[in-house]
Parts: C-alpha cells; structure tokens; sequence
C-alpha cells in the first residue's frame, strides 16, 4: 500500500479506527478461551496446538493493543502484516479446534472487516477470499484425515458467501465513509482559505495605509539627505544608502508576504555570510563588540530549516540592538552529525520571566515558533541586569 500524508484529523480517524480493532482483537481472544474452558472436547484432537494457538493470540492482541493506546503510529501504519499475523493466528484456532463443526469459523470477519476500515473493498474482498480457501482447505484437510465424510457443497458455499458479502458491505461502508470524510476536509480547507483571503485582505489594506506608505515615505528622506551631504562624507552616504536598500527590501517582503508567497531572505548556504554582514553593521554603525564563533563553514543544513534559523538570528540581533542595551553579543553555533546547536548572548538589562517566553514579547514567541516548526527546543534565560540568553537544537 502507498504511504499517503494524512491531516490531522485523518491521523484523528486513522487511530480511532485501529483502537476499535485492537479492542475487538483482544475480546476475540478472551472469548476463544472461555469458549475452550467451557467446552474442553474441543480440543481433544489438537491440545498442544490449541493451546499455543490461543495463548498466543491473546499475547499478540495484547502488544498490539498497547502499541495502539501508546499511538506507535509506526508499527500500526503496518496493516498488511498485521492482516496477514490475523488471518494466520485465526486459522491456526480453527485447525487446533478440529471439525467441521468449530465455532470460531466467524472469527475470519475480523480480518475482513479491519481490511476494510483500513483499504475498503479493494482490502476486505481480497481478504475474504483468502479466508474462505483457507477454511475450506483445513475442513476437507482434516475430514480427510479422519477419513469421515467430507464437508458439504452447500456449507462451503454459505459460508464462503458470508464472508464476501461481509466484505462487500463492509468495504462500501468503509469507502463511503471516507469520501464524505474527504469533503468535509474540502469543505473545512475551503473555508479556512476564504476566512485567511478576508484577512489577508484587511491586512493588506491596513499595512498599504500605515506600514507601507511609511516607508515609502522614509525612502524618500532618506535620499533626500543622502543628496544633500557633502562627497566627503562618503561613509555616512553608504550607510544611508545601505539602510534606503533595507527600507526596500522589507517593503517588496511585506508585499510578497501580502500575496502569499514565500520569499527566501537568504540563498541557501549563506547563513554564515548572512550573519557576519548583520554583525559587521551592528559593530560598524552601533559600536557594539560582537563575536560569531563557529566551527566550520559549511553548516549543510536543509533550506526550510535554514531559513528559519535565519530569521531567528535576525530576531534576536534585533532585539538585542533595539531593547537590550547591550555592549557586547556573541553568538556560538555547532554543526554535529545529528543537529544543529546555536546560542545568542549579550549583556543588556535583560528581563524576568526566564521560564515563560510569551513574556519576552511577541519576538521570543515567534522565534521559539519557528524554531519549533522545525523540531528543534528553544530556550530562553534572562534575568534584570545580567543580560540573556537564547539559545536551541534542531535534530537533523
């Protein structure tokens, strides 16, 4: 079976569904070995063989139940194998039962119908059949052997019909559910775009009225007082000119933003280039020491999961620059095999509230975000007067 990405509330569905079955599985069990305790003849001809067939069904759905309330979603997308350990354990019961006459010939809907939860008619109709030659291969196998007379064509076909026509109702059901459950979720998807696009919108407006014409605004001063310096000042025209090109470069970002695109701040690789420009400008122009300590330049590191480091940085060196009051930052970053280290120090006034984020404002709170839409932890220590901390690990 392919393997499909599944939404949360598929993921939803999906464990329900197998903590059904496992359920299900485990009271077949118990059952068996009541239904053998009550009646011990069953097992006249195959005790050993019954035994372990019983015994061990009932430890399989056990485990099996405990991976499912555990959520192993690992071992419970294994369906096939766990069909084919069903279909196995069910009729090895059924030959250890003996005769034509056994009650646990039902038991093979059990497959059929988790085949069907799982895969509808193109699971359950295969599994059927399955389960019907096997039944009718260890009936007429052991009246055989008995050499007594062999089970009757009218008994082979019921119960084969049983089992299919079980799969084919089961497997309709199953297939139904899941084409409403799919537009329920185009339904939900549908709506959730229409109310992002109304927003979208407000915010567009907004931001064009106040954010954009601002800067647009800030541009122009900004050329205006770079045109009237002397040529002598020719640093101070470049960093005008450098802080002109950043003013554009937030509005084309604002506006890619506003159209629901997703504009890379960086090309992939540079996030060590990216990073001595912002500390070169941060020691240049607010006289600050700053220090960048890492141990190789090649970092390697996945495009997503560079970007959002990226912007963390950024983040933080923000910060730093515009609330700290700090005269010396440093930043350490360690690239291992198996994930990605970074810290951001300086010794500003800092704040309280080491343990919880949300009260560093809204930029800690993004930064922890992003760092934990990569699987990474963030961890921020601070305290009034001896500056902060920030630092995270991202599993590669």
């Amino acid at each position: 079976m392919a393997t499909t990405v599944k939404t949360p509330l598929e993921e939803r569905w999906f464990l329900e569904r197998e903590r059904a079955a496992a359920w299900l599985r485990l009271a077949f069990a118990v059952l068996a070995i009541a239904v053998i305790q009550l009646n011990p003849a069953r097992v006249a001809r195959f005790p050993l063989m019954s035994s372990i067939a019983l015994w061990s069904f009932l430890a399989y759905s056990t485990v099996a139940l405990v991976f499912v309330l555990r959520r192993e979603f690992a071992i419970l997308r294994l369906g096939a194998v766990t069909t084919a350990l069903d279909v196995a354990w069910i009729a090895l019961i059924v030959i250890s039962t003996g005769g034509s006459r056994t009650p646990f010939f039902f038991y093979y809907s059990f497959p059929v119908i988790t085949a069907s939860l799982r895969w509808g008619l193109k699971g359950s109709l295969p599994v059927a059949f399955v389960g019907a030659a096997i039944y009718v291969s260890i009936r007429w196998s052991l009246a055989a052997e008995a050499e007594g007379p062999p089970m009757g064509i009218d008994t082979i076909v019921i119960r084969s019909l049983y089992l299919i026509c079980l799969a084919g109702v089961f497997g309709y059901i199953s297939e139904f559910e899941k084409k409403q459950n799919q537009k329920l979720l185009a339904l939900s998807h549908t709506a959730a775009n229409v109310a992002a696009l109304q927003e979208r919108r407000r915010i567009m407006f907004e931001l064009h009225d106040s954010v954009l014409q601002s800067l647009a605004t800030l541009i122009l001063r900004l050329e205006s007082t770079r045109g009237r310096l002397p040529e002598s000042q020719s640093e101070t025209c470049q960093e005008l000119r450098s802080a002109e090109e950043l003013t554009r470069t937030t509005m084309k970002d604002i506006r890619a933003f506003l159209a629901g695109k997703t504009d890379h701040p960086i090309m992939t690789g540079t996030l060590l280039k990216g990073l001595q420009e912002e500390l070169r400008f941060i020691q240049r122009g607010l006289g600050m020491e700053v220090i960048l300590d890492y141990e190789s330049e090649d970092l390697d590191l996945p495009v997503e999961m560079e970007r959002e480091i990226y912007y963390v940085f950024r983040e933080a060196l923000t910060n730093i620059t515009r609330h700290a009051n700090a005269s010396r930052a440093e930043i350490h970053i360690k690239r291992s095999p198996r994930r990605f280290e970074a810290s951001i120090r300086d010794d500003g006034i800092g704040f309280r509230g080491n343990a919880n984020v949300t009260q560093g404002g809204l930029g800690l709170t993004a930064m922890a975000e992003r760092i934990k839409k990569i699987g990474g932890e963030f961890f921020v220590e601070s305290s009034p007067g001896r500056g902060t901390s920030i630092s995270f690990i991202v599993s590669l």
